[in-house]
């Protein structure tokens, strides 16, 4: 069976596409190039350019390259943006969803891995995220990310669609340099930006309720990311028509804003830096922490790569796009 990967020449898709084709498993790649860039997808593995809007051609490319399951990966996701502009976000992320599952319905693909976030989240008041945490999101980006995740399951339900929707955390780090996230938009690169420019990296608020004052996330490797990808799609193989799967990818452990800060300046020999603290960023939740027992209970996976990994590859990334 061959699977199709919207998004798969992004940050994200192209570690998924690397971890499945060195799995062994047949990958078609579908992406706009919006974001993406074709030199990310490997030599042997079609490139499929168009748009998640646009149902007939999903529905040949179903038919021409044998697709059986579906990695969607293809998104829209900054924050800030999608309050800017909410109906491009709701038409890129939920019209081109809703396309996505119409064409698969249409040529009888029944396997889904969606790519979540824990953005549904919003603000959760609980010292460990599990996936019964109340939905509040704070962001048309995160409401998105919701309404995907309740139209697949409809699909599910009603279509016998086999589907897992796996909420990421905070994603970081790269498996080569030549993959490496090319966005200023997460800690680690707004980090590396302000150190190329000569200066002190920022941390938004330092009166947090926290042991440090400052926020704590939960990191995690984009290879980790990948491998959960794949167990997903794995386990989706085998799975009974209707299954729907919510699942969490995270370490489980938290890092506070000022312990990542001070890593990368170590990392990036910087040590002499202070970091400048300012004032909160309004909307910030001060700690969000994935429980990570689901998916280890059931797919067997369980991320393998801590902070300094995902700093030093992030930072290997860094030098080999900006010299």
């Amino acid at each position: 069976m061959n699977w199709l990967v919207t998004g798969g020449a992004g940050y994200i898709g192209a570690h998924v596409v690397r971890a499945m084709t060195e799995a062994g498993e047949r990958v078609v790649v579908y992406d706009d190039l919006s974001t993406g860039t074709a030199d990310r997808v490997p030599s042997g593995v079609p490139l499929v350019v168009g748009s998640v809007l646009d149902q007939q051609l999903l529905e040949r490319t179903f038919r021409e390259h044998d697709i059986a399951g579906v990695v969607h990966i293809a998104a829209k996701k900054q924050v800030g943006e999608s309050v800017e502009r909410p109906l491009y976000y709701y038409r890129e992320n939920v019209t081109g969803l809703q396309t996505l599952l119409e064409a698969m319905t249409a040529a009888g693909v029944d396997r889904l891995v969606f790519s979540s976030s824990a953005a549904v989240y919003g603000m959760p008041d609980a010292d460990l995220v599990t996936e019964d945490t109340p939905c509040v999101p704070m962001s048309p980006y995160g409401e998105t990310k919701l309404i995907g995740e309740w139209l697949i399951a409809a699909a599910a339900r009603a279509h016998g669609l086999k589907a897992a929707a796996l909420r990421y955390f905070n994603v970081a780090g790269a498996a080569t340099p030549e993959l490496s996230d090319t966005g200023v938009f997460n800690l680690i690169p707004m980090v590396f930006e302000r150190l190329e420019a000569g200066a002190a990296p920022r941390i938004f608020g330092d009166d947090y309720d926290t042991p440090d004052g400052t926020c704590v996330r939960d990191y995690i490797h984009v290879e980790d990311i990948a491998s959960a990808h794949l167990a997903a799609a794995r386990r989706l193989a085998e799975a009974p028509a209707g299954t729907s799967l919510t699942l969490n990818i995270g370490r489980g452990e938290g890092s506070s804003v000022r312990e990542m800060v001070d890593r990368i300046l170590k990392t990036t020999g910087h040590e002499d830096v202070t970091p400048e603290v300012t004032a909160r960023r309004p909307g910030d939740p001060a700690r969000v922490v994935a429980s990570a027992d689901r998916i280890r209970a059931e797919l067997g996976w369980s991320a393998r790569r801590d902070l300094d990994d995902m700093i030093r590859s992030a930072w290997q990334g860094w030098r080999h796009r900006h010299g």
